[in-house]
């Protein structure tokens, strides 16, 4: 019985390691045949690998500023390490004996100069490039908007800012492109390293990508914050500017609007003054008081609108007054002038008027009588035939000359006529008498419509002036001189035309003497006389 029992004992045992071994053997037939097939896959998931890290290599290197930017970082790194190992070196080498390797120290020491040169050279790359490269520009030197000319750079400030956040964002976007593509080439080496783990280069090259992507992760972040911040303060510095562009424009229209009106006022008044004036000196007096009073009105209401503290301005001006006047003095005196002349009324437009400047003489007509300078047309006068022999000149006065310089009017306060004067020398032997006769009548009868109207004018100017001699018939003057009896006739004639009567008169007393036998023009001569007894013949000849 018990040799049954384990016969039985024995069958099943062999049978259970008869199925063990068949089990075991299809494990190890079917274990063999999933290994080869993950090989095959193995090499071709390698090579597929292979060809996606030569593609984001490529995309990287189109990105080739970051990674430029990053080279330099590791350059940086590398140039310092190698300046510590030279370091190291040197000191172990004078350690040993300072004489023995002095040779090799200096060699050393000359590599560690080239080295740190370098390394000067790349100093801004030492911290993280990525947060160096990529920031906002500072924003400095904002605008206030307190005139209209200050819109101008206002909006021109604004579109700066515009152009320098869009190109922060530009920055970001560029660098989170970037980051993109390191964190999958750090998916696909640690996918290759998985499948073949015995790879050095690509297990270096991982721990360089970690690295380079942690740096531009980490600037990534900061700068991600700082586009918030930046966009925020941006915007801030928008609204400000335009809220005061828009209250300086409603400001100018409000100027403008007044300007205008005032503008309107002053046509009118211009309009106004040309129907009732007739006098055209009045008229053109009016018409630059008119003129200078808008343009006083408009001055100052630029002042007070665009100038908040008037006092400020009054207490600056005060402090530089000193400066200004004597920088400026001829132009306030000027000015001062220009008051005297409009308010005294000593010159008009239209005046003739001569004015005496180092020695010269100008003789013109009043054409403008502006704030700092008078101008005058040069006529034909007794002047230019005398002293200049030049007309026709446009000749621009300073109107400060009227306290320092000689000028004199020819035609002031309706006065148009001058006193002129022709002078002849007859001989001793004439009848002087006669000759006076004939000039007096001379000028009387040439002269009698200026008298006649010069003795009206200054009827008119008693009101004003104290006239003590009003006598306008002409005068003749008789002198002696030294080669003759001088005739010197003088009459009343026209301020702008004094040369022409002139010539008139001369002409007929010239044609009146001839005809007379006992007056005799003189003129530069000399008398011989011979007396015979002085003289005698000798060999026929005059001794």
């Amino acid at each position: 019985m018990k040799k049954n029992i384990f016969f039985l004992m024995l069958l099943c045992v062999t049978f259970i390691l008869v199925q063990n071994i068949e089990a075991s053997r299809t494990i190890n037939n079917e274990v063999v045949s999933e290994s080869n097939i993950t090989v095959d896959q193995i090499n071709s998931r390698l090579l597929q690998l292979s060809q996606e890290l030569n593609d984001i290599n490529q995309q990287i290197n189109d990105e080739s500023v970051w990674q430029k930017i990053y080279a330099n970082h590791l350059a940086y790194i590398k140039l310092k390490t190698n300046i510590e190992e030279i370091s190291k070196k040197i000191r172990y080498y004078k350690s040993r004996g300072a004489r023995r390797y002095h040779t090799k120290i200096l060699e050393l020491k000359s590599k560690k100069s080239q080295l740190e040169e370098r390394l000067s050279l790349l100093k801004e790359y030492e911290q993280n490039p990525f947060k160096t490269v990529v920031k906002p520009n500072e924003i400095k030197n904002i605008p206030v908007v307190t005139n209209p000319i200050a819109i101008i750079s206002a909006i021109s400030f604004i579109k700066q800012l515009k152009e320098q956040l869009l190109r922060f964002e530009n920055e970001i976007t560029s660098l989170t492109k970037f980051v993109s593509l390191l964190e999958k080439k750090v998916s696909l080496l640690k996918e290759y390293l998985e499948l073949e783990p015995e790879n050095k280069i690509y297990k270096q090259e991982l721990k360089q990508i970690e690295q380079e992507l942690n740096d531009a992760l980490d600037a990534l972040s900061l700068n991600e914050t700082a586009l918030v911040v930046y966009r925020k303060k941006v915007d801030e510095i928008k609204l400000r500017l335009t809220d005061q562009i828009m209250e300086q424009a409603k400001k100018a229209g409000t100027i403008g609007i007044s300007i205008s009106v005032l503008l309107l006022f002053v046509l009118f008044f211009k309009w106004l003054i040309k129907r009732t004036i007739t006098d055209n000196e009045r008229f053109y007096m009016a018409n630059k008081i008119i003129n200078f009073v808008f343009v006083f009105l408009v001055v100052m209401i630029l002042l007070f609108a665009y100038i908040e503290n008037v006092s400020y301005l009054v207490t600056v001006l005060g402090f530089a007054s000193a400066g200004i006047a004597i920088a400026m003095k001829d132009w306030f005196m000027s000015m001062l002038g220009w008051m005297v002349i409009v308010v005294g009324g000593s010159i008009h437009v239209g005046d003739r008027i001569r004015v005496d400047k180092d020695g010269m003489k100008y003789v013109g007509d009043v054409l403008d009588i502006s704030l700092f300078r008078i101008t005058i047309l040069e006529d034909i006068t007794l002047t230019t035939y005398l002293h200049n022999r030049r007309a026709g000149r446009i000749i621009f006065i300073p109107n400060n000359y009227i306290f320092t310089n000689m000028i004199a009017n020819y035609s002031h306060a309706t006065l148009k006529t001058v006193w002129d004067g022709i002078d002849f020398t007859i001989t001793f032997d004439s009848n002087h008498k006669k000759a006076q006769l004939i000039a007096k009548e001379t000028a009387k009868k040439y002269a009698k419509g200026y008298t006649d109207i010069t003795r009206k004018q200054l009827n008119k100017l008693r009101s004003r002036y104290s006239l003590k001699n009003t006598n306008v018939e002409p005068r003749v003057y008789s002198f002696l001189e030294e080669n003759g009896i001088r005739i010197s006739i003088w009459y009343l004639t026209n301020a702008y035309a004094t040369l022409t009567l002139r010539s008139t008169i001369s002409s007929e007393i010239l044609d009146q003497i001839k005809e007379q036998d006992d007056i005799t023009i003189a003129y530069p001569s000399q008398r011989i006389y011979l007396d015979d007894k002085r003289f005698k013949i000798e060999d026929d000849k005059l001794v």
